[in-house]
């Protein structure tokens, strides 16, 4: 199973991601992850990007998808991966479109969790205060939420043009989230 998880910051990606990996077995990647193990390895690929976050600086689509690129390659990816807010952009989703065909990986779906936007805010907030973070705060995370509409919110429009996208209802307990999530997925290849 390949799968691509959209959905607003706070919309529960990561959780379900984690809990897809076990049902799946396959891996989940996390671009974020990625980025942080590959700066911390000092892998090529992580050198640039530690320069270019040194320097304050986004680090680039290219880097990103180049260390995508050599952990799409690793074995355990061999029977798929769910990638847990990537792409987050038309550009972005272009490329990974491109490295899939090129790597004869196909994506198979994408699942969008819809969760309203103030739920969202109530959620971050709560996590924030949780885990003594200051900068989630509501203004803040209003702001990411405005920013994913416009940016990724499109690439969400793409899949379901191509007929890849599946919305789930983020709002609910867990289990019952993962479970529709399970359910979206196409009969096929679903394990």
């Amino acid at each position: 199973m390949r799968l691509v998880l959209l959905g607003a910051p706070g919309s529960g990606k990561g959780t379900q991601a984690e809990r897809l990996k076990q049902q799946l077995q396959v891996p989940h990647i996390s671009t974020g992850d990625l980025l942080r193990a590959a700066v911390k390895a000092g892998t090529p690929l992580g050198l640039k990007a530690k320069a270019v976050m040194e320097a304050g600086q986004l680090v680039s689509d290219d880097i990103v998808l180049g260390m995508l690129e050599e952990r799409l390659n690793q074995a355990d990816a061999a029977r798929g991966f769910i990638l847990d807010g990537y792409p987050r952009n038309l550009a972005q989703c272009a490329a990974l479109e491109a490295l899939l065909a090129r790597l004869g990986q196909p994506l198979d779906v994408a699942v969008k969790l819809d969760v309203p936007s103030e739920l969202i805010v109530e959620r971050i907030a709560g996590r924030a205060a949780k885990e003594g973070r200051r900068d989630d705060t509501p203004e803040t995370v209003r702001e990411r939420l405005r920013v994913y509409s416009e940016q990724t919110e499109p690439v969400a429009r793409h899949f379901e043009q191509i007929g890849k996208l599946r919305c789930v209802d983020g709002v609910g307990e867990l289990e019952d989230i993962s479970r529709r999530v399970l359910d979206a997925l196409p009969k096929t290849t679903a394990a």
